[in-house]
């Protein structure tokens, strides 16, 4: 059975439309480098936009979890993972939605009712008990001993501090060889969490104040690599269909035994980051390896492969890579179609930046003879080791192994708590990246979204018609523009571009919205990033004459809204890509 498939094809039979999948950056959203849940790009018809596929969708999300890359070895966890949700944007609510989950599990995949248990909210203050889900659960043949009623930390969702929220139904699956128990014990990690249904209903303002929304949403998310091992009773995902021929290809590349457990770890973050390496590096928004945002993600996440690659006795200056980047192009292309398409600039991509990192990693050993010689006692202190990992990209395993050849000792708690401030401080640089939200869209980050639309047309007029979008990041402080440009932009080119976006806020040009086809769209001239993400129908706007675009929005209503543009900084982004850091007065 293809869970993907099937799961598309249960909800289509309902009424939901298959939407593609989003790239892997959200557009126009400052909260997260990634996409990291299905929700997010469809962040504007949560609020109230219309779909252009109507109100009942269902699609498969590329997303990505990268702040934990040393969580990547166990069973569970993975840099990339795809999650499945359908939709429901002011239609069906939470009778509709449980049933079908429950039909979904129950006569599809084949789950007995008596290995399910589901948890609801508790309730609180002027928030009631969500008794209207646990009835529609018993009335399913959910016995009440299986029913679980949890507090806000479990059973309430928001994102952010404020926005829309609801109360969630959560589905459990008994995933042990023993007897199911009678009852539900939500700190049993035998029942492990396979989908996730909130109910969209309330508005939280900044102050905590709960109110209803006019549209109720429902918004569900099931992990692929969860309910694929539950369905085929894997403990470890790694031995699962999604798994099973990396790890094959792996094994014969290093003539090892992935059940051998010196090689299992450095085996599943191999398979783990050639698949997130690939799916980032062929997208379209043209990701390349750097020392910022997505770029140094896609870096790092290299460097590790070619790391461990090495634990596990690799020749790193074969063709290694390759091999293992078209297996998974291979696997993912029927659903997204860009990794065929960008075949080619994946697997550059993986063999530069790998002849790249093989120089650091000889300087490193370099560096690793001095520390020895250099030493008054037997232990790598932490300051060494720790430099050894941020500066060389080594390892505390691959330093220690170096160490025990040598003789020497290395201080490992010292270099986790070094490690530990390291993180403490990343979290907080990154905080304002990460702390996510649908509130996210205020009346600043709406000017910046109008105004990158100027900025495109403006860089098309001053540069030429061949300047295209590649990407942009808003905040309620500043913008960034991505775009194609083969040059350093000259002072002269930065004004002209600076005055004609000015020139075109006072001249109070009027900000419109049509619904249209997207063939219709293309043929009327309007613009976008990546043409196949979007759906039949879309949503165009236009700025006076000089600007028209695909975009989710929102949007102002008249330029004269938006203040003074001006440019802050022009500086490269990667190989033939241009950024524009801007700001609004």
């Amino acid at each position: 059975m293809n869970i993907k498939d099937t799961y598309i094809k249960f909800f289509e039979e309902r009424g939901h439309k298959y939407i593609p999948s989003s790239g892997v950056i959200p557009e126009n959203d400052p909260t997260s480098l990634f996409i990291t849940a299905g929700m997010q790009p469809l962040v504007p018809y949560l609020l109230g936009e219309k779909h252009p596929e109507g109100k009942r969708l269902v699609d498969v999300q590329k997303c990505f979890r990268t702040n934990d890359l040393d969580e990547i070895g166990d069973t569970t966890h993975h840099t990339f993972f795809e999650m499945l949700g359908n939709w429901s944007l002011g239609d069906y609510f939470k009778k509709e939605s449980i049933t079908w989950s429950f039909e979904l599990l129950t006569t599809k995949f084949n789950i007995p009712k008596e290995k399910l248990a589901v948890t609801v909210f508790e309730g609180e203050d002027n928030i009631p008990r969500d008794e209207e889900s646990a009835n529609i659960w018993k009335s399913l043949g959910i016995s009440e001993n299986k029913i679980s009623y949890l507090g806000r930390d479990d059973n309430f969702w928001i994102a952010g501090s404020s926005g829309p929220c609801g109360t969630d139904t959560e589905i459990f699956y008994w995933a042990s060889d023993e007897e199911v128990p009678e009852k539900h014990d939500p700190n049993d990690d035998r029942w492990v969490e396979i989908w996730n249904n909130v109910f969209m209903q309330y508005y939280m303002d900044e102050n905590g104040s709960i109110s209803e929304l006019s549209q109720k949403n429902v918004d569900t998310g099931m992990g692929v690599e969860r309910i694929t091992a539950v369905l085929e009773g894997k403990n470890d995902n790694y031995e699962t269909s999604i798994w099973k021929d990396i790890i094959s290809k792996i094994e014969e590349i290093t003539g090892k035994s992935y059940y051998d457990e010196r090689y299992t770890k450095a085996m599943r973050i191999t398979a783990d980051h050639i698949r997130a390496i690939v799916m980032i590096s062929g997208d379209d928004a043209g990701i390349k390896p750097s020392n910022t945002d997505q770029g140094y993600i896609l870096r790092r996440l290299i460097r590790r492969l070619i790391r461990y690659a090495k634990m596990l006795d690799v020749d790193i200056n074969s063709d290694f890579e390759q091999e293992l980047a078209l297996m998974i192009i291979n696997q993912y292309a029927k659903y997204y179609n860009e990794l065929e398409r960008n075949k080619e600039v994946i697997l550059k991509v993986l063999k530069d930046e790998k002849v790249k990192f093989n120089r650091t990693l000889e300087k490193g050993l370099r560096e690793f003879e001095k520390i020895k010689n250099s030493l008054d006692g037997k232990t790598i202190n932490k300051d060494l080791a720790f430099k050894l990992y941020d500066t060389y990209g080594f390892p505390i395993e691959l330093t220690e192994e170096l160490a025990m050849e040598n003789g020497l000792l290395v201080d490992k708690n010292g270099f986790k708590e070094k490690f530990k401030e390291h993180q403490e401080k990343s979290r907080t640089a990154s905080a304002g990246k990460f702390k996510g939200g649908l509130a996210g869209d205020g009346i600043m980050e709406t000017k910046y979204h109008t105004a990158t639309h100027l900025l495109n047309a403006a860089l098309k007029k001053v540069v030429g018609n061949d300047v295209h979008q590649m990407g942009s990041n808003i905040t309620a402080e500043r913008m960034r523009f991505d775009f194609s440009c083969d040059h350093k932009l000259t002072d002269d080119e930065k004004k002209q571009t600076e005055d004609l976006v000015n020139k075109w806020i006072n001249e109070g040009l009027e900000v419109t919205k049509q619904i249209m086809s997207k063939d219709e769209a293309l043929k009327s001239g309007a613009e976008c990033m990546f043409i196949e993400k979007y759906p039949d129908e879309v949503t165009v706007y236009s700025i006076g004459d000089i600007s028209k675009e695909l975009c989710g929005g929102p949007h102002v209503n008249n330029t004269k809204e938006l203040g003074h543009f001006k440019i802050k900084k022009e500086e490269s982004s990667s190989a033939g890509v241009r950024r524009i850091k801007a700001i609004l007065e």
